[in-house]
């Protein structure tokens, strides 16, 4: 006859198994994918989500990562009343309006000012805007450090965004990603200007988490003024760059644009830098961010006429 002890075990494997199983639906992810990227197998995970595994800790922060949420999250035994009445009436809401909550909440709150996101600038948007000239002299500008979120990520990981890929997939590029997110913003208190991979606004969670630390400006262009400036610098990453492929390159670059413009739109400022000199751009990306040692927003400039 089982004790009472061996009875609650199997109950909270149960229970955890099934809290695994919900949140690897919630993430529209396989098992196989799960394994993959937790490193753990198939058939352990099976025994997991069916309350039989033997679980450390170690495999529960393995399939916590690979989800991408906190161990704390998958273990936790409810949510607080007052969050679930939140929960139930964001749930109502499109992804417009969810933008709009979270901005509400920061500001009326004073949560976005707590942590000091607004002296942690990052540069969004396609290469080609002008992140890296800008953002170098926006940082010396204001005094504060310049960095590029790439070059972050291969100090996170100890190796280059090739190898990254190539061992661990996108899945461990982007833990990369959200680990080096939190530690620049760790580091920084101060102040600091950073640029970002024109793709992380695709990552709803990782884009989540650059906007709770980051006061994140939109530098904006053309098609033809992304692809004029990229051919400029010589590195036609990722575009087709054999002879003749110039056209396709450009309509890449629109395809690119159209997809994302909703997602950079979220930024807190945007900056047209079309048929604008350096030093113009400059101006306005000065004007678009918090000045320093203040709290108080920006306002989304508009172009101006030189």
């Amino acid at each position: 006859m089982e004790t009472l002890a061996e009875q609650e075990s199997k109950v909270t494997m149960s229970e955890l198994g099934a809290r695994v199983r919900a949140w690897r639906a919630r993430r529209g992810v396989t098992r196989k994918a799960l394994a993959a990227d937790s490193g753990l197998s198939e058939r352990f995970l099976a025994d997991v989500e069916s309350g039989k595994g033997n679980v450390s800790i170690n495999s529960l922060q393995a399939v916590a990562r690979a989800l991408h949420i906190s161990l704390l999250e998958l273990l936790q035994d409810a949510v607080r009343p007052a969050l679930t009445r939140v929960q139930g009436l964001l749930l109502r809401l499109d992804d417009t309006q969810l933008d709009q909550a979270y901005s509400l909440l920061g500001s009326t709150f004073g949560l976005n000012d707590a942590m000091g996101r607004e002296q942690r600038v990052a540069l969004i948007g396609l290469r080609g805007a002008g992140k890296s000239t800008l953002g170098s002299q926006l940082a010396a500008a204001r005094g504060v450090p310049f960095i590029e979120l790439d070059r972050e990520i291969e100090r996170e990981a100890g190796t280059s965004m090739n190898e990254i890929l190539l061992l661990h997939g996108q899945a461990g590029y982007r833990r990369y990603e959200r680990r080096a997110l939190f530690r620049i913003a760790e580091e920084h208190p101060g102040g600091v200007v950073m640029t970002t991979g024109g793709s992380i606004v695709s990552e709803r969670e990782t884009f989540d988490l650059l906007q709770s630390r980051f006061y994140c400006v939109w530098l904006k262009a053309s098609p033809e003024e992304h692809m004029g400036r990229v051919v400029a610098q010589g590195d036609m990453r990722p575009f087709d760059a054999t002879r003749g492929a110039t056209h396709e390159a450009l309509e890449d670059i629109r395809r690119i644009l159209a997809s994302r413009e909703a997602l950079y739109a979220r930024a807190d400022a945007v900056v047209d830098t079309a048929a604008r000199t350096l030093k113009q751009s400059l101006r306005d990306l000065e004007r678009a961010v918090p000045s320093m040692n203040t709290t108080s927003p920006a306002k989304r400039p508009t172009k101006e006429t030189p």
